[in-house]
């Protein structure tokens, strides 16, 4: 990507963080891919994103969502390489987000679906208060479980900067957690291997080191990044930390199955495509996109 950006383009930082809010949600409700959002928050400007995130989750909580975790994102080298940025971030949970219930992933509720492995840690303590370092947030945690991601993005062809998908809420979709619940003392987090299979085919695979050298360590960062942000992590809540291999596309009718031996194995069906093209769930041109068309067509004929 090559954007050019001035800082002071941002005159009305409240003004940009509105009308990115408003593209983001509306993408969402109207289930058709934007622009990204980086031509009103620049491609660099962190606090600015994440002000955008609070508008738009608040957005959902005033709506009826509740908040059960956070997840972690861009952790592994290879899905930054993939997604194009350079920096973890991170999302919250919305408790409508979890499908691990469901008999199949609702694929009409995605865009442009993508799958990374994962382990999920519970907390059973706040992360609240005094020193946060290895020691404190490995007591912190309850158990683990394996667990699928589906990131989704609102942009359009996925073509985001770090402001981008830190804005829409770390790219976050749904996700499903395993059934096994493992102790810490059982297993060690870096040290777990994945192997992730659509449709039987390995189409993924990776290690606990590919999250930032250690699960534990991302939790780490999240912990005080959290509270640095004045909402820390709190007991309870899920914490997906963090992909262990590249992700896998998950059109309609895919079905990914997840293996980490020793946390135990996650899968997730996800449910055929609409029968007619554009109907409800089918992802179309983004409206900037649109206007944009129209507006050319419109110069073209006077």
């Amino acid at each position: 990507m090559t954007d050019v950006w001035e800082p002071a383009a941002v005159a009305d930082r409240g003004t940009a963080v509105t009308e990115a809010a408003t593209r983001l949600t509306r993408a969402a409700r109207d289930h058709r891919p934007c622009a990204p959002v980086r031509d009103l928050l620049g491609p660099a400007d962190i606090s600015l994103a994440y002000a955008v995130q609070r508008r738009v989750v608040g957005d959902r909580i005033a709506a009826g969502a509740r908040v059960v975790g956070r997840k972690i994102g861009l952790t592994s080298e290879s899905v930054q390489r993939q997604v194009g940025v350079d920096r973890p971030d991170f999302g919250v949970l919305l408790d409508d987000m979890d499908v691990s219930d469901l008999p199949a992933v609702p694929s009409g509720r995605l865009l442009q679906p993508r799958v990374e492995a994962e382990i999920a840690f519970v907390l059973a303590a706040d992360l609240d208060t005094g020193d946060l370092d290895l020691g404190r947030v490995r007591s912190a945690v309850g158990h683990a479980v394996a667990a699928l991601e589906i990131v989704d993005s609102r942009v359009a062809g996925w073509d985001i900067a770090i402001t981008d998908t830190v804005a829409d809420n770390a790219s976050s979709g749904l996700f499903v957690l395993g059934r096994q619940r493992v102790g810490l003392a059982e297993f060690t987090p870096r040290d777990v291997t994945m192997r992730l299979y659509a449709d039987g085919e390995l189409a993924s695979a990776g290690d606990g080191a590919a999250c930032l050298g250690d699960p534990l360590a991302a939790l780490l960062w999240l912990a005080r990044t959290a509270r640095e942000f004045g909402d820390p992590l709190r007991a309870g809540q899920i914490v997906l930390s963090g992909a262990l291999g590249p992700l896998v596309p998950t059109p309609p009718g895919t079905t990914v199955r997840a293996e980490m031996p020793g946390l135990g194995s996650v899968t997730a069906a996800f449910s055929p495509a609409p029968e007619k093209a554009g109907e409800p769930g089918e992802p179309g041109e983004s409206d900037d996109a649109h206007d944009a068309h129209e507006a050319q067509e419109a110069k073209e004929h006077g």
